[in-house]
């Protein structure tokens, strides 16, 4: 190992886990491409490589016995190899997997005694994995507790121990029993899953909207679909058969995924159940009948002239090629409920549409579509239009005939520069909009046309939960306020004025939505809208271009649920105060572009929970934040293009800086914008060199923190 460089700092942590582990066998993967350098070591004795197994076996026990070892297995490609091994080297570790069971089986109370031994034996069919305990846990976790015949029924389904200890035979036993256990408005929605790529993470809400679009939702004591689609995805989330993959900084979850095991059980079981056809395989069969029809990455493999009359529903995930779905499919697919297209190398409305009178969820998002046909208004049974990331800037009246219409989103981004003003475009807004009335998201009408009923027509969505608005105008203050106070069931609010110096007139909204959990607000204010303070809910704010004369934290300070908070340009004064008691539960606090600012300060007992600070643009700005030794819990310190005497005071070899105010702070980084992308330099580097090299480069115009 003395001939090798550059693994340090690997080779110290390696040697903490080994030195300073756990009682009892534990495993340490080495992963890797080859010619990393994972079998460097000294060399094996050549003696052992001569005798033979029975005499290793005793030399080995005699050598190991009631010491601590390290065993490596090197060229380790299947589990069986693994497996050969294993069982030798007992794991000890009951305890925790007991702690793990009954967490979640139990929700962290202990076992009931009366269903111990049952709990146990099942534990033990588990056999340590950690999926398997979570995946059967979930099972267990929605059976009554007392009735011990229907505990005692999971374990004899777990079937008897299998003699040659194939652990994933154990492992796909178990979790093929936490589908089958699943209620059945739950088994069409989990398979739904395995439509999309493998480690592709699927997106919450479009899950949701596809699960209402099939009909696999049923409608629940007056409530919402969407609302009991999302009881239905927080039911699979409990039961560990989706996990989290990504979550806004808000808490909500944007995306999920299966694991990978999981999902190999969904396929098996989508195509046994004749669910759906996934086409990335050439020689796969496909049924006589198909009713979904995935396509991955190449139209190549889907198989021509085969007759799919019955199809409900069709996806495209990266597919390249250029080949009109007339070309595809021939004979059409006239009883289509869902047709998602998203990044299909498309620039024209595909034509087929106008016949699918059953469609329900439509998405082109990420195409280069410019223009929707008038035709559309035939979709009668529409619910989802996704034109998200597309060109079209207008829709033909004929939309208006779309009564059950429930998502229309359509807008797209354009970054000219960081933190560009006119990055969000959305499309002109229809006159008689308001008669959309189904309308849950309604994402970005332009408002700078027509006579100005449009802010009108929009009180009339009273169903909508989203709403973004564009290119507003002063004189649109009123009504749009008028219109607001209607919205009683409006969760986001999204306003953007027509320029950067025209003011977004929001004085006239006297009884703001309750429910109100996401306010974006970009362009003028005159002042802080004096009804924020008042709205408990709100979870995140966004505050841009605002230029206010007066301190905006002493009204924010006291929203009592307020998690993200990023402002850009939003004061014109020379100092910030962050008081004691003020943001309770803030976590992430962003400030950009404070042209005049000058000092910020933290009192004792401020923002007691911030975990991440990014501060931007503040040329002025050449001192950290004073009190920012208290924040204990802050994890996550960003200066983005921040003048360097600022950076210079907090490295650690500066006399007389500020580095034991940031000393406390895991990761504290420098940042700027350079030739089109972000460099990011470590607070380290700039100890370690004169000339520092970025930990990270990326082309991305966001900041990180966003």
């Amino acid at each position: 190992m003395t001939d090798l460089v550059g693994i340090e700092e690997r080779k110290s942590k390696l040697v903490d886990w080994l030195v300073n582990g756990r009682s009892g066998r534990e495993v340490v993967s080495l992963a890797g491409m080859g010619g990393l350098g994972k079998t460097t070591r000294k060399p094996v004795p050549k003696n052992l490589e001569s005798r033979n197994s029975s005499q290793l076996k005793s030399k080995i026990k005699e050598v190991l016995q009631k010491r601590r070892y390290l065993i490596v297995l090197d060229d380790v490609w299947h589990v069986n190899e693994w497996d050969a091994v294993k069982y030798a080297l007992p794991t000890n570790n009951c305890e925790e997997s007991w702690t793990l069971f009954c967490r979640k089986t139990f929700r962290g109370n202990s076992c009931p005694h009366h269903l111990e031994d049952i709990c146990k034996n099942i534990l033990r069919k588990c056999e340590g994995l950690p999926l398997a305990i979570v995946a059967i846990s979930g099972v267990l976790a929605a059976k009554d507790k007392r009735r011990i015949d229907e505990w005692e029924m999971v374990r004899r389904s777990l079937g008897a121990e299998i003699e040659d200890n194939n652990k994933l035979l154990n492992l796909k036993k178990v979790l093929s029993l936490s589908f089958n256990d699943l209620p059945y408005y739950l088994k069409s929605c989990f398979l739904y899953v395995s439509i999309f790529p493998e480690d592709h993470l699927i997106e919450h809400m479009k899950l949701i909207r596809l699960w209402v679009a099939e009909g696999f939702v049923e409608a629940k004591n007056g409530k919402e679909l969407e609302d009991v689609a999302e009881d239905y995805f927080n039911e699979l989330l409990n039961r560990s058969l989706l996990q989290v993959a990504e979550t806004a900084s808000d808490g909500r979850v944007k995306t999920c995924r299966p694991h990978d095991l999981l999902r190999e059980i969904i396929i098996s079981k989508s195509r046994d159940q004749n669910f759906a056809v996934i086409a990335k395989d050439q020689n796969a069969t496909w049924p006589d009948k198909i009713r979904r029809l995935s396509i991955h990455y190449t139209v190549r493999n889907v198989q021509l002239n085969r007759c799919v009359s019955q199809l409900r529903s069709l996806f495209m995930f990266g597919v390249v090629e250029k080949s009109p779905l007339r070309t595809l499919f021939p004979n059409g697919f006239r009883l289509l409920h869902v047709l998602d297209l998203q990044g299909a190398p498309i620039k024209k409305f595909p034509v087929q549409v106008i016949n699918l009178y059953y469609l329900r969820y439509l998405s082109l998002k990420e195409t280069k579509v410019s223009r929707v046909p008038s035709y559309i208004g035939k979709l009668q049974h529409l619910e989802t239009l996704n034109l998200k990331h597309t060109y079209v800037t207008e829709l033909p009246e004929e939309i208006l005939k779309l009564q059950r219409l429930r998502h229309l989103l359509v807008y797209r981004y354009e970054y000219e520069s960081y933190a560009h003003f006119h990055s969000k475009n959305g499309f002109k807004a229809l006159e008689k909009i308001g008669q959309l009335q189904s309308l849950q998201k309604l994402c970005f009408v332009e408002a700078n046309h027509g006579n100005g009923n449009i802010m009108i027509e929009l009180g009339k969505l009273t169903k909508l939960r989203r709403l973004g608005v564009v290119k507003l105008r002063r004189e649109d203050g009123k009504s749009l306020c008028s219109s607001i106070e209607n919205l009683r069931n409006l969760r986001a609010l999204s306003l953007l004025s027509a320029e950067e110096d025209e003011i977004l007139d929001l004085e006239h909204l006297f009884s703001p939505p309750p429910l109100l959990q996401r306010l974006y607000l970009t362009g003028r204010l005159e002042t802080l809208p004096h009804w924020i303070p008042n709205l408990e809910s709100l979870v995140r704010v966004h505050l841009k271009w605002s230029r206010l004369k007066c301190d905006p934290l002493k009204s924010l300070q006291v929203l009592p649920n307020l998690v993200h908070l990023e402002l850009l340009q939003v004061y014109e004064g020379d100092t910030l105060c962050f008081k004691v008691g003020g943001f309770k539960k803030l976590k992430l606090l962003g400030i950009d572009k404070f042209d005049e600012l000058r000092c910020v300060e933290v009192e004792v007992g401020a923002l007691p929970r911030v975990e991440k600070l990014s501060i931007q643009r503040c040329k002025l700005l050449e001192k950290a934040p004073l009190g920012i030794e208290h924040l204990t819990k802050l994890k996550v310190l960003e200066f983005f293009d921040m003048p360097q005497e600022l950076i210079k005071t907090l490295l650690s070899d500066e006399q007389g800086g500020d580095y034991w105010r940031v000393a406390h702070i895991p990761e504290v980084y420098s940042t700027y914008w350079r030739d089109g992308g972000w460099e990011v330099y470590s607070l380290e580097s700039f100890n370690d060199s004169s000339r520092p090299s970025p930990v990270i480069r990326s082309q991305e115009l966001h900041t990180r923190w966003k």
